[in-house]
């Protein structure tokens, strides 16, 4: 039933004594785990779930001492070692994951978010911040990473892309990921990079804003958009072209990019419905990709889902930012045990109903907890 889940999880290395273990690790966190599923947001949640459900459990856990306290979950972890944990969870979701095949990249967007009320000011902490990978149209989580407090999301974004499986993936990151040395090492994954470009690139951003004003926005502009499309939802009317111009990739400023094939412009240009006031905007885009530039237009597109389909469920479904768990090691584990149920929620496909609806479904029904499990 969660073979794969026990599997994996059993590798977990147990941080406590061996002597004074009333509860097996496994056993921990396939309650906490299902409780988070069942809507749990702190340890008393968890443990209280547990009881509720204890005849249930023992179907497939061991138990032998019954369902550990709210004390002890919280004790475990803070314990349990968040990289060993990270790891470990990488390679349970490449058993839920589908590979792609060459030509038809998964748009992968890699991304940082903050989790607001995890800070303690009485022990000098900073609220912790993490960079999560999302496979998009999956609609997975790949990976976690934590954000150093001393330095930003260029030096965690690497360690992320070491441990992730990208072959045949198209990565997306916005302006910060947008260096050098992170394009090399996607493309040492063998996957392909979309990177955003600002000003903060300096020469480079000058060149490719030049060359994109010459031949994609001037009135005798000789570059003809490989996407052009209008977009009425949301109550307002958009209009975007997206222009791939592979001969700006031989621009002298952006010589020392490696692997880049492409340079791309979007062109977006909103009207609000009754209101009169139109905003154009124009945004520009590194890749390394070389295949069907139909492509661009829906990865920029899906890199957005990082924000709607994972943060914004995170803070809103799962109450992300409210949780007043303050260690940071426990904070880090609890945020993914989040992460671990959106997974086993959203690969659902035979429910039609939201993920709110599908967590307290999963509350009330045993036997659709266990469809949820089985992956």
């Amino acid at each position: 039933m969660i073979d794969k889940l026990i599997e994996h999880f059993s590798e977990l290395e147990d941080p406590r004594c061996p002597g004074k273990v009333e509860h097996r690790l496994i056993d921990i966190l396939v309650i906490a785990v299902c409780a988070v599923i069942a809507c749990a947001e702190s340890w008393e949640d968890i443990a209280l779930y547990g009881c509720s459900k204890l005849t249930w459990l023992r179907q497939f856990l061991a138990l032998p001492n019954g369902i550990p306290s709210h004390d002890t979950f919280r004790r475990v972890f803070m314990r349990i070692d968040p990289d060993a944990f990270e790891v470990t969870f990488i390679a349970w979701v490449k058993t839920l994951a589908v590979p792609f095949p060459p030509g038809t990249p998964e748009v992968v967007a890699i991304d940082g978010k903050t989790l607001r009320r995890s800070f303690d000011r009485g022990r000098g902490l900073a609220a912790l911040h993490v960079v999560s990978a999302w496979a998009s149209e999956q609609r997975l989580v790949l990976g976690q990473r934590r954000v150093d407090g001393k330095s930003n999301e260029i030096t965690a974004i690497p360690e992320l892309l070491k441990v992730l499986a990208l072959e045949n993936t198209l990565v997306t990151l916005d302006a910060m990921g947008c260096q050098k040395e992170i394009a090399q090492h996607i493309l040492d994954r063998q996957a392909d990079y979309l990177l955003v470009l600002k000003a903060n690139q300096g020469n480079a951003y000058v060149a490719v804003r030049g060359y994109s004003d010459t031949h994609c926005f001037q009135h005798n502009a000789t570059l003809r958009p490989v996407f052009d499309a209008f977009d009425d939802r949301h109550g307002r009317l958009v209009r975007r072209r997206v222009f791939a111009c592979p001969e700006a990739a031989t621009l002298e400023a952006l010589s020392d990019w490696p692997g880049l094939h492409t340079v791309l412009a979007l062109e977006s240009i909103r009207s609000i419905n009754g209101s009169g006031k139109v905003e154009a905007e124009i945004r520009y885009f590194l890749s390394s990709f070389a295949g069907d530039p139909q492509v661009f237009a829906q990865a920029i597109r899906r890199h957005g889902s990082i924000e709607n389909s994972l943060h914004w469920v995170l803070d809103v479904t799962f109450r992300e930012d409210d949780s007043r768990v303050r260690d940071p090691t426990a904070a880090r584990n609890f945020a993914l045990l989040r992460k671990m149920a959106l997974n086993l929620v959203s690969q659902d496909r035979t429910t039609k109903a939201s993920l709110r609806a599908k967590r307290k479904k999963a509350a009330w029904n045993d036997d659709y907890m266990q469809q949820l499990l089985r992956g």
